[in-house]
């Protein structure tokens, strides 16, 4: 059995006011530093903690691994221990679960995935303790890998009850006969409708979740905070989250519409912050840049960013900056989660001193699904990157003050599939696919991000069969699927052209059956930050055909001039050059894709 690093409890002092945080003895200074000049140039790799690698047996309490949803054992020390296999493949950013302490368990679901804050001044147990976090973020740095924490300020876990009927306890009623017993009105409804309430998680009311008796109403409902320390449903930290007033107490969502997504609990009592409460906002931002001050994080993953309005956003988002680079941290990295398939909502939180960039949900939506893995026209990627690239554009097109440097809509985080959807291989299992989609991930403009297992060929469904345990694996670095990734990352990283180089769209077609060009999209990498470096990408995404970059007798025009010679780096046997007219054709296999950069610039050995 592995030695357990001794264990650090981090308290909040009774006698300090909101924000104000004690952790006894450790709350020191320690030197943080900006460790990253540029994100375009990173590889982000997100895994869930618990499931990635299990270094240290002793907190392994309470572990049930043939549960989906229940903890499983992974740690920090475990991720620190497979730094190797992380350096091997190419990544040079990870992005490691919530580390606060959750609740522990509802309803036979573990809190193993972090979403559930109970206290936001102590560490996850399951995880590590604050030495074995520092260690794990110290030796990523050594290896020249940072490391993104995900963090959640929309919610808390399962912490209090409304207590609709006033009896000072947690209550779940059915009422009512309904329509096989109770006669009907006139409408045809019944008189006795069945009415199933449970006070952790009533339906959303406006107003305010109300209390009410066998005499009717009765105001609002109290909120009692649960006291079982066995799971830890305890009142939360720090006090301020003890407050009603820091919560919006309007219930369950029941229709995502714009007023619940803001206002309502998730479903499965999840207590809505009132982020709009100055206290509520100082104590987050207070909260989580101890973190970051504590352990030398270089960024944050923001989670749920749509359920948060607009100006905490304009708060929460310069004061993190500011507060780090006084104590020398700059391109601090924050990426929302809005997810959601509208373009100009998820593009909206990218202006105005908001997040610096946000993961591409409306990439997901409507192109790896619909295009590379049901088959769909290429012209939709074309027209979703009019969207963000066009002068009036859904995204930010000038770097956020004291940010990263780089303007939003060139720093979107891309990604085929993560942990609130089921992945790649689970919707189409078709090997050829995934590599084709994997390609266009490391070669299109923004930030590539692989969600762990995907190296190692995961097929897993929604949530929780899409959490898997990497050690299923057996870490196996001589794999096809590890190896791909793994060249994929050092091609990007050898030419500036895929990092920094700006975007044409060179074909995109509607044509999705046996005509020519069908399924194929190219698009050139060029100009901008890369100076003079060029890359070409053409794609084809038709499953059951060869196509080419040409319709009607018509090619493919390239921005690179007549004559020039292009090398394709997948496969260096393969020469072109462009015609006299400035085109080219270029024949690509069915659910594959060419990467062609001039014949001079070939790095060889890739």
């Amino acid at each position: 059995m592995k030695a357990k690093l001794p264990s650090v409890v981090l308290a909040l002092a009774a006698s300090c006011s909101a924000g104000c945080m004690d952790f006894e003895g450790l709350e020191g200074e320690r030197p943080i530093e900006t460790h990253v000049a540029d994100w375009r140039s990173e590889v982000v790799y997100q895994l869930m903690t618990d499931r990635f690698a299990n270094g240290d047996y002793a907190n392994d309490y309470r572990v049930v691994e043939n549960a989906p949803a229940r903890y499983h054992g992974g740690d920090y020390r475990g991720v620190e221990e497979k730094l190797d296999y992380l350096e091997n493949l190419g990544v040079t950013a990870l992005w490691i679960s919530p580390i606060v302490k959750n609740v522990e368990t509802d309803a036979g679901v573990d809190g193993y995935h972090g979403y559930w804050t109970q206290d936001f001044t102590q560490l996850n147990p399951h995880f590590g303790d604050l030495l074995s976090l520092r260690r794990l973020i110290d030796k990523a740095h050594d290896r020249g890998i940072k490391v993104i924490l995900d963090i959640v300020v929309n919610h808390v876990g399962q912490v209090f009850y409304y207590d609709i009927n006033l009896n000072g306890q947690a209550d779940e009623r059915v009422g009512g006969t309904g329509p096989l017993i109770a006669p009907k009105k006139p409408d045809g409804t019944p008189t006795s409708p069945v009415n199933h309430v449970n006070e952790y998680d009533p339906d959303y009311d406006p107003r305010g979740v109300q209390a009410w008796t066998s005499l009717g109403e009765a105001g609002p409902a109290p909120i009692v905070f649960a006291y079982e320390p066995e799971s830890n449903h305890m009142p939360p930290e720090p006090p301020i989250f003890q407050e009603a007033q820091a919560y919006n107490r309007r219930g369950r969502v029941w229709e995502w519409n714009a007023e619940q997504t803001l206002y309502g609990d998730f479903p499965g009592g999840l207590k809505d912050l009132n982020t709009e409460n100055p206290a509520v906002r100082q104590a987050l931002i207070d909260v989580f840049v101890r973190w970051v001050e504590l352990t030398d994080l270089d960024g944050f993953r923001i989670d749920t960013l749509k359920h948060v309005e607009h100006d905490f956003w304009k708060t929460f988002a310069p004061a993190v900056r500011q507060r780090l680079a006084a104590k020398g941290k700059n391109n601090f990295f924050m990426f929302g989660e809005s997810f959601d398939g509208d373009d100009k909502l998820v593009g909206s939180f990218t202006f105005g001193d908001e997040v610096d960039s946000v993961f591409y949900f409306p990439q997901y939506y409507s192109v790896i699904r619909d295009v590379f893995q049901e088959g769909k026209a290429t012209k939709q990627i074309e027209d979703l990157w009019t969207q963000r690239l066009g002068p009036n554009g859904n995204y930010g097109t000038a770097p956020q003050p004291g940010g990263i440097g780089v303007p939003p809509n060139k720093a979107l985080v891309n990604f085929l599939d993560n942990h609130d959807v089921g992945r790649f291989l689970f919707f189409k299992n078709d090997k050829a696919a995934l590599n084709n989609a994997l390609l266009f991930l490391f070669t299109e403009d923004g930030i590539p991000c692989v969600y762990y297992g995907t190296e190692q060929g995961f097929s897993g469904g929604n949530d929780p069969a899409n959490r898997e345990d990497l050690w299923w694996s057996g870490y196996d670095q001589q794999s096809a699927d590890y190896q791909w990734v793994r060249r994929l990352a050092n091609i990007r990283r050898s030419y500036k052209a895929l990092t920094h180089g700006d975007v044409k769209v060179t074909w995109a077609s509607d044509r999705t059956g046996s005509e020519s060009d069908a399924g194929i999209f190219a698009f050139e990498r060029s100009g901008g930050d890369a100076g003079d470096a060029y890359a070409l990408i053409v794609l084809n995404t038709n499953g059951t055909k060869e196509s080419s970059t040409q319709f009607n007798a018509a090619g493919m025009k390239v921005g690179t001039a007549a004559g020039t010679g292009l090398v394709n780096v997948l496969d260096p046997n393969e020469t072109v050059s462009v015609a006299g007219d400035g085109t080219l054709i270029v024949n690509v296999p069915a659910s594959s894709g060419k990467l062609f950069v001039r014949s001079g610039d070939l790095i060889s050995g890739l």
